[in-house]
């Protein structure tokens, strides 16, 4: 049968990342689970977009869904981090400059800017790719999540003056 609605869609990878902290922690191979599962919440991510586009289903509305959906599984993953070790302080900074990124981005697409402005170091892929191999390598050194997520923080601050630099010029 298979999913048939963008937010059908949406709602999956949601759902996937929900259980993201639940898992990681909870056995010992929790982490390698947390991490299939993030990459299951990705695809499902591109196929919210695929279904909208194809099916000639895209709405406003399915737009804020998506990006919703986004920021609350970026959250969920930065947790499973927290609850693997890593300092509560550095994952909130981390979802602080993702969660910023996406902010400046919308608010400069609201004043005028004509199109996303520039592609950062630190954008969605670049930061399910550190969730997945920061969750693999806690499977070898637990001390990981701590470094993924100075990783996370570290490429999202880079971005975030990338984007920053980028709404400037486009919007003078």
């Amino acid at each position: 049968m298979g999913v048939r609605s963008p937010d059908a869609a949406t709602l999956a990878g949601l759902l996937l990342s929900a259980a993201v902290p639940l898992t990681a922690p909870a056995f010992p191979a929790g982490p390698l689970v947390a991490a299939l599962l993030v990459l299951l919440s990705a695809v499902a991510d591109t196929v919210d977009g695929v279904l909208a586009v194809i099916a000639d289903r895209a709405t406003r509305m399915g737009q804020v869904y998506d990006a919703a959906a986004d920021r609350l599984s970026e959250a969920a993953w930065l947790l499973a981090f927290t609850l693997l070790g890593a300092p509560v302080w550095l994952t909130v900074a981390a979802g602080a400059a993702m969660w910023l990124h996406e902010y400046v981005r919308a608010r400069a697409t609201a004043a005028g800017m004509r199109d996303i402005g520039t592609i950062t170091v630190a954008e969605r892929p670049t930061r399910v790719l550190v969730t997945v191999f920061g969750l693999l390598a806690t499977l070898a050194d637990p001390r990981a999540a701590t470094v993924a997520a100075a990783i996370a923080l570290g490429l999202s601050l880079v971005g975030l003056a990338q984007l920053v630099f980028a709404v400037r010029k486009a919007l003078r």
